[in-house]
């Protein structure tokens, strides 16, 4: 639950902040669940905006610092 939460938030204000538009971030949200669904894995948004090319890692460090996290797509792609 508390990532559904998370994602709410980090979607409303990443189109706040002009980085994506609400159809790019629909579209991720389609991407995540089918992922969900079809492969069994849980991708966060923000993972299938940068792979997308919508968004860059500095885009997302500045939505989840105003949300009040870390990096935590930065520290995945180093330990992958």
């Amino acid at each position: 639950m508390e990532t559904e939460h998370l994602e709410k938030r980090f979607g409303v204000i990443a189109i706040e902040k002009g980085y994506v538009s609400p159809e790019q971030f629909v579209e991720a949200l389609k991407i995540q669940v089918m992922d969900d669904i079809n492969e069994g894995r849980h991708r966060l948004v923000g993972r299938i905006l940068l792979e997308q090319g919508v968004m860059d890692l500095e885009q997302i460090d500045n939505v989840l610092e105003i949300i009040g996290k870390g990096m935590p797509l930065l520290k995945e792609s180093e330990t992958s």
